[in-house]
This record gives structure tokens, C-alpha cells and sequence, in this order.
């Protein structure tokens, strides 16, 4: 996979995850909350998980939480704390 299509999974991942959560990143982008760069870093964040290969299969079956291994739960949090 090149460099240009694994990102683009990952920002896929990213996006998903951040939809189980109950979160809209373009909102949060859109209020101030998430930055350019901060989307940067949950992307690269997520492509250096070693479990990476497993969030699709386990974004179809969950909403509302994140996998204990996910590397931007600590993110999502902050985020949703936010958003309230």
C-alpha cells in the first residue's frame, strides 16, 4: 500500500472511530476545537497502532466507546468533553 492510500485508510479509521464516539470532526474543526494539524497527528497517531488492522471490523459492531487499544481514545474524550 502506498504511503498516499495508507493515510487515507487511517484518516478513514479516524473518521469512523470519531462517528462511533458521537463526534462530527468537521463540527469540531468548524467551532475551533480540532485544528489542521490536530487532524494530522490522530491520522499519524492511528497509523502507528499495531491493531490497526482490527477497527474496521470492530467499527461495524460498536458505537459510543472506543477499543482499549485505540491510540486517540484520550483525544475523542477531549473532544466530546467539549462538544457539550
Amino acid at each position: 500500500m502506498s504511503t498516499t492510500a495508507r493515510l487515507k485508510h487511517h484518516a478513514t479509521l479516524v473518521d469512523r472511530m470519531a462517528t462511533a464516539r458521537g463526534l462530527d470532526l468537521q463540527e469540531a474543526s468548524l467551532r475551533g476545537a480540532l485544528t489542521p494539524a490536530d487532524q494530522s497527528e490522530l491520522v499519524l497517531r492511528c497509523a502507528g497502532c499495531v491493531r490497526a488492522d482490527h477497527c474496521a471490523a470492530w467499527l461495524d459492531a460498536q458505537t459510543g466507546t472506543t477499543p482499549d487499544y485505540c491510540r486517540n481514545a484520550q483525544a475523542f474524550d477531549a473532544l466530546a468533553k467539549g462538544s457539550g
